[in-house]
């Protein structure tokens, strides 16, 4: 077993202030901003900034779906996402670039082993890339 890790990243037109407020709105801004990949998405506590509790189903692939209970922590420069159910964890950094901003999203969590873990490491980072340009791409038409 070892660690897997999937990376995108995207320049948005906005203040990183404003980014990070959207980001960590869970209430209002997120469902307008998640892909077809999550479905049943639910506000459990809070909804906005650290302390907040969301579920969602992920679907990585059409035969491999997540049920994910994420723990929101904030800084001032990052949105966490820490799941209950899963090693995975999902960081959304921002960063000032130029007028805008940089958002540089990492999800790591431990993988399989063995010929699973293999085909999990070589695959699911491009998949998962995918989903968060996506829904970084929804952000930025969004603000």
């Amino acid at each position: 077993m070892g660690q897997v890790t999937a990376t995108a990243e995207a320049t948005i037109a906005a203040a990183p202030e404003q980014v990070l407020a959207a980001l960590a709105d869970y209430a209002t801004v997120r469902p307008t901003i998640l892909t077809r990949h999550y479905t049943d998405y639910a506000v459990q506590e809070g909804g906005v900034g650290a302390g907040t509790v969301v579920a969602w189903k992920l679907h990585a692939t059409e035969k491999r779906t997540r049920d994910v209970v994420a723990d929101v922590l904030t800084t001032s420069t990052s949105v966490t996402e820490s799941d209950r159910n899963s090693s995975m964890v999902t960081t959304y950094q921002v960063t000032p670039s130029g007028t805008g901003s940089r958002v540089d999203v990492t999800t790591t969590w431990t993988g399989a082993s063995g010929i699973g873990g293999f085909f999990e490491r070589t695959f699911a980072p491009k998949g998962l890339r995918a989903i968060h340009e996506e829904l970084l791409s929804n952000l930025s038409r969004s603000l």
